[in-house]
């Protein structure tokens, strides 16, 4: 199946997913009984420790080579509960990687995002959210005029969350993004 199409198919079992949950925002989605499952490191990763707040967080790597300075943990944004929409004040991180990608240090270089769930609520769920979150930041990155070939989505759901309060959950609502 080829990414389009499993990208539309993400989304009508998302959707139908939502429709059936109802609003979540009224209450969190169930927590799954399952034991957690061990996280498993993708090959040539590059280990990020997120910002205590980022949504979007992005590699050393990237920071490093486009010269981006994105320290300031108290205003960095992040997705709200159940929410995979892009809020606004992300955006000009996102330009400048898209900079960096397209006419920057790394032109011609391909871009990885990874969504970030927090721990609450069914495994399946969270790992559809979490698609849904690299696929607001994917579109973006797009309608900046990055080639879409460029741009790859992956889920980690609730995998690798590690929150227990708010501050940890907000922090584990995130869009990882690493260099190919």
């Amino acid at each position: 199946m080829d990414l389009i199409a499993r990208q539309v198919l993400s989304s009508v079992v998302f959707i139908a997913i939502s429709s059936v949950i109802g609003c979540a925002h009224e209450s969190p989605p169930a927590v799954s009984a399952r034991p957690p499952v061990m996280a498993q490191p993708t090959p040539n990763a590059v280990v990020v420790v997120p910002s205590a707040s980022a949504d979007i967080n992005v590699s050393e790597e990237i920071l490093r080579m486009c010269n981006i300075d994105f320290n300031n943990v108290a205003t960095a944004p992040k997705f709200d509960f159940d929410n995979s929409d892009l809020r606004s004040d992300e955006r000009a991180l996102l330009e400048k990687v898209v900079t960096c990608v397209t006419t920057g240090p790394l032109k011609g270089r391909s871009l990885h995002l990874i969504g970030r769930a927090d721990p609450r609520g069914d495994v399946q769920y969270n790992h559809l959210l979490g698609e849904s979150r690299a696929g607001s930041v994917r579109s973006y990155l797009i309608g900046l005029n990055l080639d879409a070939a460029r741009v790859t989505t992956t889920s980690r759901g609730k995998l690798d969350a590690t929150g227990t309060d708010e501050v940890g959950w907000q922090r584990d609502r995130r869009v990882d993004i690493e260099l190919m």
